[in-house]
């Protein structure tokens, strides 16, 4: 068996847009006819430019080889032109292609991925939502009242989403984040933010867990006193408090507070998560899959995290196939969390796979089907293609004022 096509798509995400501006799919097909799908969550550069990246690294490392070799790619990717070391834009490449890989294994092995990586532990996922708007586009008007910016509103949404079967809710009301965070909480955040989780406290009692997401955005003295404020609700987790960059910074704001510190979205291999655990920085590791590395480098990282009393709870701001990802991990991960979901899975989201992802009553279940359990829809996937010039996501561009 040798890997000999790849295919690249660029696709738009479709109103609501949960999940991103577009999504980055990759499929390999062996000689022998043996098709894998992947997903690139790269979102520096742009989207068609992510992909030709791909069908470059696939072309020069990927071609011809067997796609079981797994260990072997990774390595010849990661030390290409001389680099060995953590580089988020090569790491969301090689996270679409091993996936695809895993994927190619596990059809021709009939079996999930997860029966290949140990085997299956949890018979079903527990997950998380965004409180996202329940009505209209991702990104409404922030100058009028939405469930990001009125706790009332994000209290009642909260309530719904329990009242579906979710355990747990995530929501971020901290303020605008900025490519020059980390900065202090206005005092206004501060007010919004602890008036938000006492809301969605009172909605929601002791039947969902509240998840405080900040995207890195304060410095470690403004962190602390933001901790401050929620420490009286008990939330499961406070999210990214300062910028991803330095361990040791973000080790001094979990010694500081009772509130388990969760991280890891934009880091990528085993190296930067080995970082975090020897500062102590995080308890909770939310690789992303897309651009962690791949399944492979996943597993390790869940391993490394058992030896330290930590739990993973994969992070998913991307599309469908990273999702499948999500769970082939959380599936044969000992030290599993949560899982974050898109809402329950359905609509738009989830119009480009053949099929759907099992969501009941606040679980993900596993599927049975071989490799990563999901096929594109090719249909779908060619009637939305991306045509903005926006990047998936995006920071402000001016520091906060105090």
């Amino acid at each position: 068996m040798h890997l000999e096509k790849i295919e690249t798509f660029v696709v738009g995400n479709p109103p609501p847009r949960h999940g991103g501006r577009y999504f980055i799919f990759v499929r390999l097909t062996t000689a022998c006819g043996i098709s894998g799908v992947g997903e690139i969550y790269n979102a520096t550069f742009g989207p068609d430019l992510c992909a030709a990246m791909a069908e470059d690294v696939f072309e020069r490392q990927f071609a011809g080889s067997d796609p079981h070799h797994i260990e072997k790619l990774w390595r010849q990717t990661y030390g290409a032109g001389f680099t060995q070391r953590p580089d988020v834009t090569v790491m969301g490449v090689l996270s679409g292609l091993e996936m695809a890989c895993w994927d190619i294994v596990g059809k021709a092995a009939d079996k999930p991925v997860y029966e290949l990586l140990g085997g299956k532990v949890h018979e079903r996922l527990r997950s998380y939502t965004y409180l996202y708007p329940t009505t209209g586009d991702v990104y409404p008007d922030p100058n009028l009242p939405n469930v990001y910016n009125d706790p009332d509103m994000a209290a009642e949404t909260a309530l719904e989403m329990v009242e579906k079967g979710f355990t747990a809710v995530k929501f971020d009301p901290a303020g605008p984040y900025s490519i020059y965070d980390g900065h202090q909480p206005r005092l206004e955040d501060l007010e919004r933010s602890e008036l938000f989780v006492k809301r969605i406290r009172e909605a929601v009692g002791t039947r969902a867990d509240l998840l405080f997401g900040t995207h890195g955005q304060f410095t470690v003295s403004g962190a602390k006193r933001m901790a401050r404020r929620l420490e009286a609700y008990d939330p499961l987790w406070f999210e990214e408090p300062i910028p991803p960059e330095n361990p040791a910074d973000m080790a001094e704001v979990a010694r500081f507070t009772s509130i388990p510190i969760a991280t890891g979205e934009r880091l990528c291999t085993k190296h930067e998560f080995a970082r975090l655990l020897e500062a102590g920085a995080a308890s909770i590791l939310q690789m992303d899959l897309g651009r962690v590395g791949g399944l492979l480098e996943a597993k390790k990282i869940a391993s490394m995290a058992e030896t330290r009393s930590a739990q993973i709870a994969p992070h998913l701001y991307c599309g469908p196939v990273v999702a499948a990802a999500n769970i082939q991990i959380g599936t044969c991960s000992p030290n599993f969390l949560i899982l974050e979901s898109i809402g329950t899975f359905e609509g738009p989201y989830t119009s480009f796979l053949k099929g759907s992802i099992d969501w009941e009553d606040g679980y993900v279940i596993p599927p049975t089907a071989p490799g990563l359990g999901v096929e594109l829809n090719d249909e779908v996937v060619a009637a939305n293609p991306y045509t903005g010039k926006e990047l998936h996501i995006e920071m402000a561009t001016e520091p906060v004022v105090q």
